[in-house]
């Protein structure tokens, strides 16, 4: 049994804001927030089998579902190439030992959406997307943080302002001039 010692998530993260942090050296890598344009790598896993439950002669045996396989596959690769599209991705690109696991994420993801899935399916799921930082635990366990669009967020910001604007009527601008008149 194990005792003592560090583990995976125990005590306080490293803060990198922290002097001590900055003194042994942890540094956040900053992910694009606009996420990665690249190409995208070929989905690697051999494509899942999608079977269905027949009945003959009081005899129950599976069969293979050759239509939702194929939309099983069509699924998978839909939400791998959107994945890639992720700030994670720019990390993910140079770490193609990585990608088995990514793709696994993408299959647990598309098992999960359909009535078949267990209650391991969806708690994988959550396993899966710490690992490939797609959580801000995970995020935080590889080192990497989402950099903030301020060109973006300055320009949202004027529009809401300038909604946000009261508008004045016509008689509100109007203002009153003393003398000029006879009286």
């Amino acid at each position: 049994m194990t005792r003592g010692g560090a583990r995976n998530r125990s005590g306080p993260g490293k803060d990198p804001n922290s002097l001590r942090s900055a003194a042994a050296g942890v540094v956040l890598t900053a992910l694009p927030s606009e996420g990665y344009d690249g190409e995208v790598p070929d989905f690697p896993l051999m494509a899942f089998t999608v079977y269905r439950w027949e009945y003959e002669d009081k005899r129950r045996f599976q069969v293979t579902d050759t239509e939702a396989t194929e939309a099983f596959r069509d699924r998978e690769l839909e939400l791998w190439e959107q994945a890639w599209t992720y700030p994670q991705a720019c990390a993910w690109i140079s770490e193609p030992w990585r990608w088995n696991t990514i793709a696994m994420w993408v299959r647990t993801q598309v098992k999960c959406e359909s009535s078949e899935a267990t209650a391991a399916d969806k708690g994988s799921i959550h396993r899966f997307a710490d690992q490939i930082g797609m959580t801000p635990a995970g995020l935080k366990e590889n080192g990497w943080a989402i950099a903030r669009n301020e060109v973006g967020e300055k320009a949202a910001e004027k529009q809401n302002e300038a909604a946000q604007a009261p508008q004045s009527s016509a008689r509100d601008r109007m203002t009153v001039v003393n003398g000029g008149g006879e009286g």
